[in-house]
Protein backbone atom coordinates (compact mmCIF):
# COMPACT_ATOMS: atom_id res chain seq x y z
CA UNK A 1 0.00 0.00 0.00
CA UNK A 2 1.47 3.35 -1.04
CA UNK A 3 1.28 6.13 1.56
CA UNK A 4 3.12 9.12 0.12
CA UNK A 5 6.69 8.04 -0.65
CA UNK A 6 6.43 4.99 1.62
CA UNK A 7 5.25 1.57 0.44
CA UNK A 8 3.90 -0.43 3.34
CA UNK A 9 3.19 -4.12 3.84
CA UNK A 10 -0.45 -5.08 4.41
CA UNK A 11 -1.47 -8.57 5.41
CA UNK A 12 -5.08 -9.75 5.27
CA UNK A 13 -6.60 -12.28 7.66
CA UNK A 14 -9.98 -13.90 7.08
CA UNK A 15 -12.54 -15.22 9.54
CA UNK A 16 -15.90 -16.79 8.72
CA UNK A 17 -18.38 -16.95 11.57
CA UNK A 18 -22.13 -17.60 11.48
CA UNK A 19 -22.06 -17.22 7.70
CA UNK A 20 -20.43 -13.78 7.80
CA UNK A 21 -16.92 -13.24 6.36
CA UNK A 22 -14.65 -10.80 8.21
CA UNK A 23 -11.34 -9.46 6.91
CA UNK A 24 -8.65 -7.98 9.17
CA UNK A 25 -5.76 -5.82 7.96
CA UNK A 26 -2.33 -6.47 9.46
CA UNK A 27 0.52 -3.98 9.77
CA UNK A 28 2.65 -3.91 12.91
CA UNK A 29 4.34 -0.61 11.97
CA UNK A 30 1.05 1.28 12.35
CA UNK A 31 -1.02 -0.94 14.63
CA UNK A 32 1.52 -2.62 16.89
CA UNK A 33 1.80 -1.46 20.49
CA UNK A 34 -0.71 -0.96 23.25
CA UNK A 35 -2.42 2.26 22.15
CA UNK A 36 -4.86 2.66 19.26
CA UNK A 37 -4.05 6.37 18.91
CA UNK A 38 -0.53 7.80 18.71
CA UNK A 39 1.68 10.53 17.22
CA UNK A 40 1.19 9.28 13.64
CA UNK A 41 -2.61 9.04 13.59
CA UNK A 42 -2.95 10.85 10.26
CA UNK A 43 -0.58 8.51 8.42
CA UNK A 44 -1.92 5.46 10.26
CA UNK A 45 -5.51 6.02 9.22
CA UNK A 46 -4.63 7.06 5.67
CA UNK A 47 -2.87 3.69 5.42
CA UNK A 48 -5.89 1.93 6.93
CA UNK A 49 -8.32 3.43 4.44
CA UNK A 50 -6.12 2.88 1.39
CA UNK A 51 -5.37 -0.67 2.52
CA UNK A 52 -9.09 -1.44 2.88
CA UNK A 53 -9.74 -0.26 -0.68
CA UNK A 54 -6.62 -1.87 -2.17
CA UNK A 55 -7.47 -5.23 -0.61
CA UNK A 56 -10.84 -5.49 -2.34
CA UNK A 57 -9.54 -6.28 -5.82
CA UNK A 58 -7.16 -9.16 -4.96
CA UNK A 59 -9.83 -10.57 -2.65
CA UNK A 60 -12.35 -10.47 -5.49
CA UNK A 61 -14.84 -8.76 -3.19
CA UNK A 62 -16.66 -5.82 -4.74
CA UNK A 63 -19.11 -4.36 -2.21
CA UNK A 64 -22.22 -2.47 -3.28
CA UNK A 65 -21.80 -0.15 -0.29
CA UNK A 66 -18.86 0.79 1.94
CA UNK A 67 -20.07 1.99 5.34
CA UNK A 68 -17.58 4.41 6.92
CA UNK A 69 -17.56 5.31 10.61
CA UNK A 70 -16.16 8.60 11.92
CA UNK A 71 -13.08 10.50 10.79
CA UNK A 72 -10.88 7.41 10.82
CA UNK A 73 -12.72 6.25 7.68
CA UNK A 74 -13.78 9.67 6.36
CA UNK A 75 -11.40 9.69 3.38
CA UNK A 76 -12.80 6.52 1.80
CA UNK A 77 -15.54 8.35 -0.18
CA UNK A 78 -12.92 10.89 -1.39
CA UNK A 79 -10.38 8.20 -2.32
CA UNK A 80 -13.05 6.42 -4.36
CA UNK A 81 -13.87 9.67 -6.17
CA UNK A 82 -10.29 10.86 -6.72
CA UNK A 83 -8.25 7.71 -7.30
CA UNK A 84 -10.27 4.51 -7.54
CA UNK A 85 -13.29 5.25 -9.73
CA UNK A 86 -11.09 5.09 -12.82
CA UNK A 87 -10.93 1.32 -12.45
CA UNK A 88 -13.94 -0.70 -13.64
CA UNK A 89 -13.83 -2.80 -10.48
CA UNK A 90 -14.41 0.17 -8.15
CA UNK A 91 -16.73 2.23 -10.32
CA UNK A 92 -20.19 2.75 -8.82
CA UNK A 93 -19.43 1.64 -5.24
CA UNK A 94 -21.63 3.71 -2.92
CA UNK A 95 -20.70 5.04 0.52
CA UNK A 96 -22.48 5.78 3.80
CA UNK A 97 -20.79 8.01 6.39
CA UNK A 98 -21.85 7.58 10.03
CA UNK A 99 -21.05 10.27 12.61
CA UNK A 100 -20.88 8.89 16.14
CA UNK A 101 -19.69 12.13 17.76
CA UNK A 102 -19.26 15.28 15.67
CA UNK A 103 -16.77 16.74 18.14
CA UNK A 104 -14.04 14.37 16.89
CA UNK A 105 -13.23 15.30 13.28
CA UNK A 106 -9.65 14.33 12.41
CA UNK A 107 -8.16 17.76 11.56
CA UNK A 108 -4.58 17.70 10.23
CA UNK A 109 -2.05 19.93 8.50
CA UNK A 110 -2.96 20.33 4.82
CA UNK A 111 0.59 20.02 3.47
CA UNK A 112 1.34 16.91 5.51
CA UNK A 113 -1.90 15.27 4.39
CA UNK A 114 -1.31 16.11 0.74
CA UNK A 115 2.13 14.50 0.80
CA UNK A 116 0.47 11.18 1.65
CA UNK A 117 -2.76 11.53 -0.34
CA UNK A 118 -1.57 13.19 -3.56
CA UNK A 119 -5.04 14.46 -4.43
CA UNK A 120 -5.46 16.99 -7.27
CA UNK A 121 -5.51 20.59 -6.02
CA UNK A 122 -9.24 20.95 -6.73
CA UNK A 123 -9.95 18.77 -3.66
CA UNK A 124 -8.37 21.28 -1.27
CA UNK A 125 -11.13 23.88 -1.36
CA UNK A 126 -13.60 25.07 1.33
CA UNK A 127 -16.44 23.08 -0.24
CA UNK A 128 -14.41 19.85 -0.05
CA UNK A 129 -11.49 18.95 2.27
CA UNK A 130 -10.19 22.37 3.35
CA UNK A 131 -11.09 23.40 6.90
CA UNK A 132 -9.82 26.75 8.15
CA UNK A 133 -6.45 26.18 6.48
CA UNK A 134 -6.19 22.52 7.44
CA UNK A 135 -7.71 19.25 6.21
CA UNK A 136 -10.71 17.71 7.96
CA UNK A 137 -11.19 13.96 7.41
CA UNK A 138 -14.75 13.85 8.77
CA UNK A 139 -15.80 16.82 6.65
CA UNK A 140 -14.37 15.03 3.61
CA UNK A 141 -16.54 12.01 4.30
CA UNK A 142 -19.66 14.12 4.79
CA UNK A 143 -19.08 15.98 1.50
CA UNK A 144 -18.42 12.93 -0.68
CA UNK A 145 -20.60 10.22 0.90
CA UNK A 146 -23.84 9.21 -0.81
CA UNK A 147 -25.66 9.31 2.53
CA UNK A 148 -24.76 10.56 6.01
CA UNK A 149 -26.21 9.04 9.18
CA UNK A 150 -25.77 9.70 12.84
CA UNK A 151 -26.86 7.70 15.86
CA UNK A 152 -30.23 9.24 16.74
CA UNK A 153 -32.93 11.32 15.07
CA UNK A 154 -32.61 14.17 17.55
CA UNK A 155 -28.82 14.37 17.16
CA UNK A 156 -29.26 14.47 13.37
CA UNK A 157 -31.39 17.60 13.85
CA UNK A 158 -29.18 19.13 16.55
CA UNK A 159 -25.97 19.03 14.51
CA UNK A 160 -27.56 21.24 11.85
CA UNK A 161 -27.60 24.05 14.43
CA UNK A 162 -24.54 26.14 15.44
CA UNK A 163 -24.72 25.11 19.12
CA UNK A 164 -24.16 21.42 18.35
CA UNK A 165 -22.71 21.68 14.83
CA UNK A 166 -19.02 21.98 15.77
CA UNK A 167 -18.46 24.44 12.88
CA UNK A 168 -19.91 21.99 10.34
CA UNK A 169 -23.58 22.93 10.77
CA UNK A 170 -23.72 24.78 7.44
CA UNK A 171 -22.42 21.75 5.55
CA UNK A 172 -24.85 19.46 7.36
CA UNK A 173 -27.78 21.73 6.54
CA UNK A 174 -26.72 21.59 2.89
CA UNK A 175 -26.62 17.78 3.16
CA UNK A 176 -29.94 17.46 4.99
CA UNK A 177 -31.71 15.73 2.08
CA UNK A 178 -29.28 12.84 2.60
CA UNK A 179 -28.82 13.03 6.35
CA UNK A 180 -30.71 10.96 8.88
CA UNK A 181 -30.52 9.44 12.34
CA UNK A 182 -30.62 5.75 13.25
CA UNK A 183 -30.43 4.72 16.90
CA UNK A 184 -27.65 2.45 18.04
CA UNK A 185 -28.82 -0.85 19.45
CA UNK A 186 -27.93 -3.01 22.44
CA UNK A 187 -26.81 -6.62 22.21
CA UNK A 188 -29.30 -8.39 24.46
CA UNK A 189 -27.19 -11.55 24.33
CA UNK A 190 -24.76 -9.59 26.52
CA UNK A 191 -27.10 -7.24 28.39
CA UNK A 192 -30.04 -9.26 29.70
CA UNK A 193 -30.60 -9.60 33.45
CA UNK A 194 -32.33 -12.95 32.96
CA UNK A 195 -29.11 -14.47 31.53
CA UNK A 196 -26.34 -12.21 32.88
CA UNK A 197 -23.73 -14.28 34.74
CA UNK A 198 -21.93 -11.16 36.01
CA UNK A 199 -24.78 -10.09 38.33
CA UNK A 200 -25.62 -11.52 41.75
CA UNK A 201 -29.16 -12.75 40.97
CA UNK A 202 -30.79 -13.13 37.58
CA UNK A 203 -34.28 -11.72 37.06
CA UNK A 204 -36.76 -10.66 34.36
CA UNK A 205 -39.75 -8.34 33.84
CA UNK A 206 -42.00 -10.68 35.86
CA UNK A 207 -39.91 -11.21 39.00
CA UNK A 208 -37.88 -7.99 39.04
CA UNK A 209 -39.23 -6.81 42.42
CA UNK A 210 -37.43 -9.62 44.23
CA UNK A 211 -34.53 -9.76 41.76
CA UNK A 212 -33.71 -6.06 41.92
CA UNK A 213 -33.90 -6.06 45.73
CA UNK A 214 -31.49 -9.00 46.01
CA UNK A 215 -29.02 -7.40 43.61
CA UNK A 216 -29.30 -4.10 45.43
CA UNK A 217 -28.54 -5.53 48.88
CA UNK A 218 -25.63 -7.53 47.47
CA UNK A 219 -24.23 -4.46 45.70
CA UNK A 220 -24.52 -2.42 48.89
CA UNK A 221 -22.59 -5.11 50.75
CA UNK A 222 -19.91 -5.37 48.04
CA UNK A 223 -19.31 -1.61 47.94
CA UNK A 224 -19.53 -0.94 51.67
CA UNK A 225 -22.80 1.02 51.55
CA UNK A 226 -25.50 0.89 54.20
CA UNK A 227 -27.71 -2.13 53.43
CA UNK A 228 -31.07 -0.38 53.22
CA UNK A 229 -33.55 -1.52 50.59
CA UNK A 230 -35.69 1.60 51.16
CA UNK A 231 -32.90 4.01 50.11
CA UNK A 232 -32.79 4.26 46.30
CA UNK A 233 -29.42 3.74 44.64
CA UNK A 234 -28.55 6.19 41.84
CA UNK A 235 -26.03 4.57 39.47
CA UNK A 236 -23.55 6.46 37.30
CA UNK A 237 -21.46 4.44 34.81
CA UNK A 238 -19.72 6.98 32.63
CA UNK A 239 -16.62 8.68 31.41
CA UNK A 240 -16.09 11.40 34.01
CA UNK A 241 -15.85 14.30 31.57
CA UNK A 242 -17.71 17.56 31.04
CA UNK A 243 -19.67 16.19 28.05
CA UNK A 244 -21.42 13.78 30.42
CA UNK A 245 -22.74 16.60 32.63
CA UNK A 246 -20.54 15.70 35.59
CA UNK A 247 -20.23 19.40 36.46
CA UNK A 248 -23.99 19.45 37.13
CA UNK A 249 -23.61 16.57 39.55
CA UNK A 250 -20.62 18.30 41.21
CA UNK A 251 -22.70 21.43 41.75
CA UNK A 252 -25.38 19.66 43.81
CA UNK A 253 -23.58 16.74 45.47
CA UNK A 254 -24.10 18.32 48.90
CA UNK A 255 -27.83 18.55 48.14
CA UNK A 256 -27.88 14.89 47.11
CA UNK A 257 -26.23 13.96 50.39
CA UNK A 258 -29.09 15.61 52.30
CA UNK A 259 -31.53 13.28 50.51
CA UNK A 260 -32.21 9.69 51.55
CA UNK A 261 -30.42 8.06 48.62
CA UNK A 262 -27.10 6.44 47.74
CA UNK A 263 -24.81 7.15 44.77
CA UNK A 264 -22.60 4.57 43.05
CA UNK A 265 -20.07 5.84 40.50
CA UNK A 266 -17.96 3.81 38.07
CA UNK A 267 -15.64 5.40 35.51
CA UNK A 268 -12.50 7.36 34.81
CA UNK A 269 -11.92 10.76 33.23
CA UNK A 270 -10.90 14.29 34.14
CA UNK A 271 -8.84 14.42 37.38
CA UNK A 272 -11.05 17.01 39.10
CA UNK A 273 -14.12 14.80 38.72
CA UNK A 274 -12.30 11.66 39.80
CA UNK A 275 -11.14 13.45 42.95
CA UNK A 276 -14.61 14.92 43.54
CA UNK A 277 -16.19 11.48 43.83
CA UNK A 278 -13.28 10.08 45.84
CA UNK A 279 -13.69 12.97 48.31
CA UNK A 280 -17.43 12.40 48.72
CA UNK A 281 -16.86 8.65 49.12
CA UNK A 282 -14.43 9.39 51.98
CA UNK A 283 -16.82 11.89 53.53
CA UNK A 284 -20.01 9.85 53.08
CA UNK A 285 -18.75 6.27 53.10
CA UNK A 286 -22.14 4.69 53.69
CA UNK A 287 -23.89 6.74 50.99
CA UNK A 288 -21.34 7.16 48.17
CA UNK A 289 -19.19 4.57 46.42
CA UNK A 290 -16.55 5.89 43.98
CA UNK A 291 -15.00 3.26 41.72
CA UNK A 292 -12.49 5.18 39.60
CA UNK A 293 -11.60 2.40 37.22
CA UNK A 294 -12.86 0.37 34.27
CA UNK A 295 -14.62 -2.79 35.41
CA UNK A 296 -17.13 -4.36 33.02
CA UNK A 297 -18.43 -6.95 35.48
CA UNK A 298 -19.01 -4.29 38.15
CA UNK A 299 -20.85 -2.18 35.58
CA UNK A 300 -23.32 -5.04 35.07
CA UNK A 301 -23.82 -5.34 38.83
CA UNK A 302 -24.43 -1.59 39.11
CA UNK A 303 -27.11 -1.73 36.40
CA UNK A 304 -28.76 -4.65 38.20
CA UNK A 305 -28.50 -3.18 41.69
CA UNK A 306 -29.36 0.47 40.98
CA UNK A 307 -32.89 1.80 41.20
CA UNK A 308 -32.10 4.85 39.03
CA UNK A 309 -29.43 5.72 36.49
CA UNK A 310 -28.26 9.32 36.07
CA UNK A 311 -27.17 10.72 32.65
CA UNK A 312 -27.35 14.57 32.62
CA UNK A 313 -25.29 14.94 29.42
CA UNK A 314 -24.35 18.25 27.87
CA UNK A 315 -24.77 16.49 24.53
CA UNK A 316 -25.28 12.81 23.75
CA UNK A 317 -25.36 11.58 20.13
CA UNK A 318 -27.05 8.33 21.14
CA UNK A 319 -25.99 6.95 24.48
CA UNK A 320 -25.90 3.24 25.29
CA UNK A 321 -25.91 3.35 29.08
CA UNK A 322 -29.54 4.48 29.28
CA UNK A 323 -30.56 1.64 26.93
CA UNK A 324 -28.78 -0.91 29.12
CA UNK A 325 -30.26 0.67 32.26
CA UNK A 326 -33.78 0.33 30.84
CA UNK A 327 -33.28 -3.39 30.25
CA UNK A 328 -32.07 -3.85 33.83
CA UNK A 329 -34.90 -1.78 35.35
CA UNK A 330 -32.56 0.97 36.55
CA UNK A 331 -34.79 3.92 35.70
CA UNK A 332 -32.92 6.53 33.64
CA UNK A 333 -32.87 10.18 34.70
CA UNK A 334 -31.61 12.06 31.67
CA UNK A 335 -31.36 15.44 30.03
CA UNK A 336 -33.57 15.82 26.96
CA UNK A 337 -30.80 15.85 24.37
CA UNK A 338 -29.72 13.65 21.44
CA UNK A 339 -30.45 9.96 21.77
CA UNK A 340 -31.51 10.39 25.40
CA UNK A 341 -34.54 12.35 24.24
CA UNK A 342 -35.36 9.65 21.67
CA UNK A 343 -35.28 6.73 24.11
CA UNK A 344 -36.28 7.95 27.59
CA UNK A 345 -39.80 9.31 28.04
CA UNK A 346 -40.60 11.10 31.28
CA UNK A 347 -43.21 9.51 33.54
CA UNK A 348 -46.61 11.15 33.35
CA UNK A 349 -48.61 10.90 36.58
CA UNK A 350 -51.91 11.42 34.76
CA UNK A 351 -51.60 8.85 31.98
CA UNK A 352 -49.22 6.47 33.75
CA UNK A 353 -47.00 6.42 30.66
CA UNK A 354 -43.24 6.76 30.63
CA UNK A 355 -40.09 4.73 31.15
CA UNK A 356 -37.92 7.26 33.03
CA UNK A 357 -37.48 10.89 34.02
CA UNK A 358 -36.04 13.84 32.11
CA UNK A 359 -35.31 17.55 32.26
CA UNK A 360 -34.53 20.01 29.48
CA UNK A 361 -32.36 22.91 30.69
CA UNK A 362 -28.67 22.33 31.35
CA UNK A 363 -29.19 23.34 34.94
CA UNK A 364 -28.05 21.56 38.11
CA UNK A 365 -31.17 22.43 40.08
CA UNK A 366 -33.49 21.18 37.35
CA UNK A 367 -31.58 17.90 37.54
CA UNK A 368 -31.79 17.93 41.36
CA UNK A 369 -35.55 18.49 41.24
CA UNK A 370 -35.94 15.61 38.76
CA UNK A 371 -33.93 13.22 40.95
CA UNK A 372 -36.01 14.29 43.97
CA UNK A 373 -39.22 13.64 42.00
CA UNK A 374 -38.00 10.16 41.07
CA UNK A 375 -36.94 9.43 44.66
CA UNK A 376 -40.38 10.46 45.91
CA UNK A 377 -42.13 8.16 43.40
CA UNK A 378 -39.75 5.33 44.31
CA UNK A 379 -41.46 5.20 47.70
CA UNK A 380 -44.82 4.61 45.96
CA UNK A 381 -44.13 0.98 45.12
CA UNK A 382 -47.12 0.41 42.83
CA UNK A 383 -46.27 3.44 40.70
CA UNK A 384 -42.56 2.65 40.68
CA UNK A 385 -43.05 -0.97 39.70
CA UNK A 386 -45.17 0.17 36.75
CA UNK A 387 -42.34 2.42 35.56
CA UNK A 388 -39.80 -0.40 35.93
CA UNK A 389 -42.05 -2.79 34.04
CA UNK A 390 -42.42 -0.30 31.18
CA UNK A 391 -38.65 0.25 31.09
CA UNK A 392 -37.78 -3.44 30.96
CA UNK A 393 -40.23 -4.06 28.13
CA UNK A 394 -38.51 -1.53 25.84
CA UNK A 395 -36.86 -3.09 22.80
CA UNK A 396 -33.70 -1.31 21.67
CA UNK A 397 -32.07 -4.33 20.08
CA UNK A 398 -30.22 -4.10 16.76
CA UNK A 399 -33.07 -5.58 14.70
CA UNK A 400 -34.99 -2.35 14.02
CA UNK A 401 -31.81 -0.34 13.46
CA UNK A 402 -30.51 -2.91 10.97
CA UNK A 403 -33.69 -2.58 8.91
CA UNK A 404 -33.18 1.19 8.66
CA UNK A 405 -29.61 0.71 7.43
CA UNK A 406 -30.75 -1.81 4.81
CA UNK A 407 -33.32 0.71 3.55
CA UNK A 408 -30.58 3.34 3.14
CA UNK A 409 -28.32 0.87 1.31
CA UNK A 410 -31.15 0.02 -1.06
CA UNK A 411 -31.96 3.71 -1.60
CA UNK A 412 -28.43 4.77 -2.60
CA UNK A 413 -27.76 1.72 -4.77
CA UNK A 414 -30.83 2.59 -6.86
CA UNK A 415 -29.32 5.99 -7.76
Amino acid sequence: VKVGWRSQYCGVFKLERDGVVYYFLDNEFYFGGDSLYSWNDMEKFIFFQKAALDALYPLGFRPDVIHCHDWQAGLVPVLLDAQYQKGEFYRGIKTVMTIHNLRYQGVFNKNDANEMLEFPRRYYTPDKLEYYGDVNFLKAGIVFADFVTTVSDTYAEEIKQPHFGERLDGLLRAKQGRLGGILNGVDYDVYDPSRDEAIFYRYNARNFVTGKRQNKLALQEELGLEQRAEAPIVGIVSRLVSQKGIDLIAAVMDDFMRMDLQIVVLGTGEPQYEELFRRYARQYGGKVSANITFDNALAHRIYAGSDMFLMPSLFEPCGLSQLIALKYGAIPIVREVGGLKDTVFSYNEYSGEGNGFSFWAYNAHDMLYTVARAANLYRQSKVWNGIVRAAMKCDYSWGASAEHYVNIYQFITRD
